[in-house]
């Protein structure tokens, strides 16, 4: 498998006017293959969140660099931004308000399907997608096409936005906390249908999340980020049987029951 990303000593800081610097990612660095699931885990304020916006452009690095296969983000020009903002698609938290609250389904889908209807995409057969096939894709019915968000629960607001994700063709998903607001039952599903995705398309996907049991069944590795530092990192089943700090430990002995719920469902 080939490296999509290698991120190396990443460090964000915030600055605002009038306030004292805040430095929320301390020097992190790791790695995402073609086709891996990477977890990084941590609670709200850990700096996970921090990485998720620094890797989709939305956050400037104050030092170390993000190079996606071989390229250095930060020296990309305005048309390969807009490649990468193509290849490395993020679903949100958020679902509901992630979408826009006057567009049907159809359209929000339309509208992103439109950024790859050119020549380009269709000589990559990118230009077959419809609204129709994209929901086929996550498990939702053609009869949410004509209805707005608000209309939808919180599961199919979540399948509608990575319905919306994959309507440019990404090769990376990053996906943040995106299970945190449903129920336990629904979280197993969306969690299935992710790793539905990773092996369906081929994807390569970071999975940000509070706790652990999210990331248990899904990714292939894991990094427990606690106060903007790895704690642990490693393959997924290394770090749940052989966690190296105590805050792992505490993490793990607050999983919830969603690795239940997801393990039944396999």
């Amino acid at each position: 498998m080939g490296t999509l990303f290698q991120v190396n000593d990443l460090h964000v800081t915030y600055r605002r006017p009038g306030e004292k610097p805040l430095e929320a990612v301390k020097g992190v660095s790791f790695t995402l293959a073609a086709g891996e699931t990477l977890g990084i885990v941590g609670e709200s304020g850990s700096g996970k969140s921090t990485i998720a916006k620094a890797l989709m452009l939305l956050q400037p690095v104050s030092e170390g660099e993000i190079l996606f296969c071989g390229k250095n983000v930060a020296a990309f020009d305005r048309a390969a931004c807009r490649a990468y903002r193509r290849d490395v698609q993020m679903v949100f938290q958020d679902a509901v308000g992630s979408l826009n609250p006057r567009m049907t389904i159809r359209q929000a889908l339309d509208e992103a399907l439109r950024l790859v209807r050119d020549d380009a995409a269709r000589r990559k057969g990118e230009g077959n997608r419809t609204p129709e096939s994209l929901l086929e894709v996550v498990g939702l019915s053609r009869a949410v096409l004509d209805q707005y968000p608000r209309e939808l629960s919180g599961g199919q607001c979540q399948r509608a936005s990575f319905a919306r994700a994959l309507a440019v063709g990404p090769r990376v998903l990053v996906a943040d906390e995106p299970v945190s607001a449903l129920d336990v039952s629904v979280q197993a599903r969306i969690l299935n249908l992710l790793r539905d995705l990773r092996r369906n398309l081929n994807l390569s996907v970071i999975l940000i999340a509070h706790d652990l049991a999210v990331v248990r069944n899904v990714c292939d590795r894991v990094c427990v980020m606690h106060k903007g530092l790895f704690a642990d990192v490693g393959p997924a089943e290394e770090v749940f049987a052989h966690p190296t700090s105590a805050y792992t430990r505490d993490l793990l002995a607050a999983v919830p029951d969603v690795a239940r719920e997801l393990a039944k469902r396999r």
